[in-house]
């Protein structure tokens, strides 16, 4: 692998469905969003289907699935639910995440060593179906040790302790999670694992991550959205890659 490998720039659209949901009715839409996304240049959309509908609805993601021309990243709870619907679809990927009905957005990777055999029986038919199968984690040896005996081709490593550290200030705190999630992507990748981050990712602190040559993807959303408001999502997306390949290079 090279370090000036182009890497994958994921946009994640929930938090558009987010403000339509805010007031009812059909706007702002998040397929709008993703055609702009599209045409941008992004290289998928990440859309996370929550059990409580509280942004991302089905007909969102049936209709995603009729006009991307880009994969799908279809982010779901471990749940009978969203096994049934992801078969349905058969979308390019699917995520497992873990899903609290009370948090704002998603706190923290999966716990996988603890559910091992059931999570193993409950990817096994998607990757049947064909979507490959993703597993959110923190940047834990344990926790990338048991997504790889489970069958799952990706992880993607979680970035929101570092971006938090980063935008509190907490320099020490921010160093220790960069090295961790740098010293995970490289185990991961040794273990034949395609290593993804994402979650909390800003112009800020992009570069780091990108930079490591074993990610080969990256999933941002809610900051690209709000930065929109400001400079409209093309141009949004635009100084994003534009960072990333720049780290990269």
């Amino acid at each position: 692998m090279t370090s000036d490998e182009k890497l994958r720039l994921g946009i994640n659209i929930d938090h558009v469905a987010t403000v339509r949901n805010a007031r009812g009715g059909d706007t702002p839409d998040p397929l709008r969003a993703a055609q702009i996304a599209q045409e941008a240049g992004c290289d998928g959309i990440t859309a996370h289907l929550r059990e409580d509908r509280r942004h991302i609805s089905d007909a969102d993601i049936d209709g995603l699935m009729e006009m991307l021309t880009v994969p799908l990243n279809f982010e779901m709870a471990a749940t009978e639910e969203m096994q049934a619907i992801a078969l349905r679809h058969k979308p390019h990927a699917v995520c497992i995440v873990p899903e609290k009905r009370e948090e704002r957005t998603t706190e923290g990777g999966l716990e996988v060593a603890r559910e091992e055999n059931r999570l193993a029986h409950f990817i096994a038919p998607l990757r049947e179906a064909g979507s490959r199968v993703s597993i959110f984690i923190a940047a834990d040896k344990r926790q990338i040790e048991a997504a790889h005996r489970i069958g799952a081709e990706v992880v993607e490593l979680h970035s929101g302790a570092y971006c938090d550290a980063h935008h509190e200030g907490r320099i020490n705190d921010r160093d220790r999670e960069l090295e961790a999630m740098r010293e995970m992507s490289s185990f991961a990748h040794d273990l034949g694992l395609e290593v993804h981050v994402g979650h909390g990712l800003t112009y800020e602190t992009v570069q780091p991550v990108a930079a490591f040559p074993e990610v080969k993807e990256l999933n941002i959303g809610h900051f690209l959205i709000g930065e929109a408001i400001f400079r409209g999502l093309n141009p949004a997306i635009a100084e994003m890659r534009r960072l990333m390949d720049e780290a990269r290079a």
